[in-house]
């Protein structure tokens, strides 16, 4: 017998009777899970009262179809330093599917826009390749929206794209919003744009989604004409009411915008629960909140696959973010990822598309976009932002030394804007690829826009200035430094110029916000006058002042030629005025005849800068190596700090009231002098 005076089988059954009354007390408390519930989402959903929904997202995506940074780094067989690539997202988006399926949770998966531009695969788009959208059909996009690189090539080839990629009917497989755009009645984007889509999940949840394009995107797409834009609040407050009326538990807004214009949309409409967010490529390792909206954006080019889990609360309408420790808001799209068969499949197939393209545009010299153009040793940056960069020289010497070349005439400058570079230059970094700079790499960086020609890639615009309008031309470069950022900031060839910030704005007309420019930021400026790439000693150079009425021969690109009868509509006193080569002025309805063209084809901006990549002093073994002049900045961009010129202004003023009042005085003086000799007589 026991100690108790009971059988031993009878003390058992006790014990188990405890045992079982203690777990149903810890059960019923919430401190143990449900039977069957482990890990299951769904389960704790359940038991929580809340509805569980995982949001997947991309943004500014740029046609990085397959892996880069650089892409000649890539290797299927080994690990190597690249990110992006969409086999690579079709990959985590399915695990993480496969993964929330188990649990019994939705996952949507949203892009924020600009899934065009950047790299060469946009250069299919004016060809009716609807490479990126077809790709994104295939991986199982939910929504996307439309950005501002979508109207890269104007809305006419915007319209064929997403009616070869299926649209309208294409909805059904990814809806495309745009809920603050409006094509004019009977334009082709009319049929196609949609404002807002609700949909009705598996476990109960009706989320709802609209998409935007913010200020800054609209200020800086290149041609989105007819299309009209309507203010971003006020379309984001109509939408959330028509769809919190039609039913959706959760409202989403998918912004193209910047984080800045999104903390303010969520501050004017608290009523949105979450805003996918895209533009500024900011890549954001915790959401932003405001109020109780959530904003999270996932960077550019794939690097990143965002990944939100929230909490719904039928009872109070509130959401939550229940990310843990173990899953993170990015998730890095990078080697440890295999690539999807499928999307794999496509992309090569697109591929061969893109190499018969470059073949054709290069003359048969670049058959495929991973070829070699040049060696280089080090990275030549585009950073720090608003200062002169090495790939900003790169680019403008280019494009200078490169239409010299082609049309036999001297250039003497040649401009290129920050916005129209795309990154850093960076070199292969592996066995295979050690010092490679590829076709593609390269073109990445500076090919965006369209000719009038209907081929991808900015042509190279040839005019000629005066050497006071040179002048002006940089007057306005400080402005564009001070009032617009970084990406409006030029980079110059054929000179060197010396600045006082503090003297690029005189003053703001309060009221107006109108900034009254001084016309006097610049303190020096010099003009190169050798042939070749320009040096950084101090021979070689002349002065360029103020009043020269000589002609001088300028190079840029077509967009930024674009913007030059503006100033002088804007700034009466900085007028720059376009002529040809014998001085007459350039209606604007004429500018497209200073488009270079070689052999009646127009001379692209890619052209060349790939032209004179190649064209590099040539290594041991006869390979073109980027000079190292390049490593560096060559002091041609020059910041300089002296007494601004407002302040001069004043103490010019404050000296001549103090001589003003000083003659004033001495009147006064032999006045009274003279009244007390006659008083005295």
């Amino acid at each position: 017998m026991g100690r108790f005076g009971k059988s031993p089988r009878r003390s058992l059954k006790w014990c188990l009777a405890g045992v079982i009354i203690l777990l149903s007390l810890l059960w019923q408390g919430n401190l143990l899970p449900a039977p069957g519930e482990g890990d299951s989402s769904l389960a704790a959903s359940a038991a929580a009262g809340e509805i569980y929904l995982t949001i997947l997202h991309t943004n500014d995506e740029h046609s990085a179809l397959i892996p880069h940074s650089p892409a000649v780094d890539y290797h299927p067989e080994l690990e190597n330093p690249t990110v992006g690539g969409y086999a690579r997202l079709a990959t985590a988006v399915r695990q993480i599917r496969e993964q929330k399926a188990e649990a019994g949770e939705p996952v949507l998966l949203l892009s924020a826009g600009d899934y065009t531009g950047g790299t060469p695969f946009s250069w299919l788009i004016p060809e009716g390749i609807p490479a990126q959208l077809e790709i994104m059909h295939l991986i199982g996009y939910d929504a996307a929206i439309i950005g501002n690189h979508e109207y890269d090539y104007g809305t006419d080839v915007l319209a064929a794209f997403l009616q070869a990629a299926g649209y309208p009917e294409a909805h059904e497989n990814t809806a495309l919003l745009a809920s603050n755009t409006f094509p004019p009645q009977g334009h082709p984007l009319a049929e196609i744009f949609r404002q807002k889509q609700l949909i009705e999940l598996e476990n109960g949840l009706t989320v709802g989604l609209f998409g935007l394009i913010g200020e800054d995107a609209i200020a800086v797409a290149a041609s989105p004409e007819p299309v009209e834009f309507t203010d971003q609040i006020e379309a984001a407050a109509g939408m959330t009411a028509q769809l919190k009326a039609e039913g959706a538990d959760l409202v989403v807004a998918i912004t193209h915008s910047g984080v800045e214009e999104d903390r303010e949309l969520a501050r004017a409409v608290p009523e949105i629960n979450v805003i996918v967010g895209g533009h500024c490529h900011t890549a954001l390792a915790e959401p932003v909140i405001e109020g109780e909206t959530v904003i999270v954006q996932a960077g550019s080019s794939l690097q990143y696959l965002g990944v939100l889990e929230l909490a719904f609360d039928p009872g109070s309408k509130k959401v939550r973010v229940r990310n843990s420790a173990g899953q993170p808001f990015l998730l890095p799209l990078d080697h440890t990822l295999d690539l999807d068969p499928a999307v794999n499949e496509a992309i090569l197939r697109y591929t061969g598309e893109l190499n018969a393209l470059i073949a054709r545009r290069t003359g048969g010299r670049i058959l495929n976009i991973l070829d070699t153009v040049a060696l280089c040793n080090f990275t030549i940056p585009d950073s720090p932002p608003l200062q002169e960069t090495p790939l900003g020289n790169f680019v403008a010497d280019a494009i200078r030394l490169v239409t010299a070349q082609k049309t036999g005439k001297h250039v003497d400058f040649a401009v290129q804007a920050n916005g129209s570079i795309r990154g850093s230059l960076v070199p292969g970094s592996l066995e295979h690829s050690k010092g490679k700079v590829s076709f593609y790499d390269l073109a990445s960086l500076i090919g965006l826009g369209m000719g009038p020609d209907g081929t991808a890639g900015y042509p190279i615009v040839s005019l000629y200035l005066t050497g006071e309008e040179v002048r002006r031309v940089l007057e306005v470069a400080v402005l564009l430094e001070q009032l617009l950022g970084n990406t409006y900031y030029l980079q110059f060839s054929g000179l060197r110029y010396d600045y006082n910030p503090r003297n690029g704005v005189l003053f703001t007309v309060p009221g107006l916000d109108l900034p009254v420019p001084s016309t006097r930021a610049v303190v020096r400026a010099e003009r190169y006058l050798g042939r070749g790439r320009q040096g950084t000693d101090d021979d070689g150079y002349a002065p360029l002042k103020r009043g020269d009425k000589e002609l001088y021969h300028v190079v840029t690109d077509s967009y930024i030629l674009s913007f030059l009868p503006m100033v002088g509509e804007m700034l009466p006193m900085l007028e720059i005025e376009p002529k040809d080569s014998s001085g007459n002025p350039v209606p604007v309805e004429e500018l497209d005849k200073l488009i270079v063209k070689v052999g009646g084809e127009e001379l692209k901006v890619w052209q060349a800068v790939v032209e004179f990549a190649a064209a590099q002093p040539p290594n041991e073994n006869g390979i073109a190596e980027i000079d190292p002049y390049y490593k560096a900045p060559a002091g041609r961009i020059n910041r300089v700090w002296s007494i601004p010129y407002l302040l001069w202004l004043i103490l010019i003023l404050l000296a001549l009231i103090v001589l003003a009042i000083l003659l004033i005085r001495r009147a006064v003086r032999r006045k009274q002098a003279r009244r007390a000799v006659l008083d005295n007589a």
